[in-house]
């Protein structure tokens, strides 16, 4: 073939094979180039191979397959490679790595001054660079692909272990339950009360977005020291069990039995009397611990206090201890809070 007719057929190959490369597979495309190269004739192999980049040995392998019978080309079709073709699994090549990976991420290791691995070095880097100082050499990508086929995933812990339970658990929710349903059928108000976390003030970095323009995000500290001048607050929160309503005070100093009764004072003044005007009794559910916990005694006293300043009979019901994510306020106040 002369030059200037093999230029034009290099290139007119070259056009097809970028046009049909993505849609072809490997098989596919070895024998559409060797069946280019036989039309093409002496030389074809050659000129093929440059004008598609793939090697020799693999067009002549199409050739190959293009002169077998019809029948074993139908049933060679259902494969790609032949039986035992590419390259082999990892874990053909090494047999113990897999053994010697779950040995590392076994629970009953976790925690072992012995374990050459600790609960904190899971990373599946980490895991690669011990396996291969154990003379399995791996990548750490390939470490996540053998973990996602054992059955492994990336999972954060949960809190499901609730621990002993007491015997009368569910005859003491049913006690606050009957009170609380009581007062609503008397009109008498009936509240929840918790502190929230404590927060530092100032521009420090939390968890919440905002719609801002793109690429103008609000610039906060780097650490979250806190601000000698601005400190800290503590939200204490009253929730309205009949009305659905809440009122939170925000302390400057420190969570104590009186900044909780005040907060349910100024709750009272500010929107309790208004709502159960008639009210000489008032129902309060509570932790067990904390500002307002069952053993503090200045708590009884300033509720004590509060109860001659009102006029009011003051009654609380404590929630028993780790239970106090059923306190109302929890998910019905202090939930939007968080996600605000």
């Amino acid at each position: 073939m002369r030059g200037g007719v093999a230029a034009k057929v290099e290139a007119r190959i070259r056009r097809k094979y970028r046009v049909l490369a993505l849609e072809l597979d490997e098989r596919r495309r070895r024998q559409w180039a060797a069946a280019e190269a036989r039309d093409v004739g002496f030389g074809g192999v050659s000129l093929v191979a440059r004008a598609t980049g793939l090697s020799r040995p693999t067009i002549i392998a199409g050739l190959e397959e293009l002169r077998l019978p019809a029948g074993q080309r139908a049933a060679a079709a259902q494969r790609v490679r032949r039986p035992g073709a590419g390259r082999r699994t990892v874990t053909a090549t090494d047999p113990a790595l897999l053994a010697a990976l779950l040995a590392l991420i076994e629970p009953a290791t976790r925690g072992d001054p012995e374990s050459p691995l600790r609960w904190t070095c899971k990373s599946t880097a980490k895991l690669a660079a011990e396996l291969t100082r154990q003379d399995h050499p791996v990548s750490d990508r390939t470490v996540a692909a053998l973990l996602k086929d054992a059955g492994y995933s990336l999972q954060a812990n949960r809190k499901t272990r609730e621990g002993a339970s007491h015997p009368d658990r569910d005859a003491q929710f049913t006690y606050l339950n009957a009170c609380v349903a009581r007062c609503h059928r008397r009109g008498l108000p009936a509240i929840s009360v918790d502190t929230k976390k404590k927060e530092l003030v100032g521009d420090f970095k939390n968890g919440g977005r905002e719609w801002r323009p793109a690429g103008q995000p609000v610039d906060v500290r780097v650490h979250d020291f806190r601000d000698k001048t601005l400190g800290k607050v503590i939200p204490y929160g009253v929730y309205d069990l009949l009305n659905n309503q809440g009122w939170v005070s925000v302390g400057l100093d420190h969570d104590t039995a009186e900044f909780a009764v005040h907060s349910i004072r100024t709750w009272w003044m500010r929107m309790g009397r208004h709502r159960f005007p008639n009210a000489r009794q008032l129902w309060i559910t509570a932790d067990g611990g904390g500002s307002n916990g069952y053993r503090s005694r200045l708590w009884k006293r300033s509720l004590q206090t509060l109860a001659d300043e009102l006029d009011l009979t003051l009654s609380v019901c404590h929630f028993p201890p780790g239970t106090s994510k059923w306190n109302k306020i929890e998910h019905r106040l202090f939930s939007f809070i968080t996600q605000n």
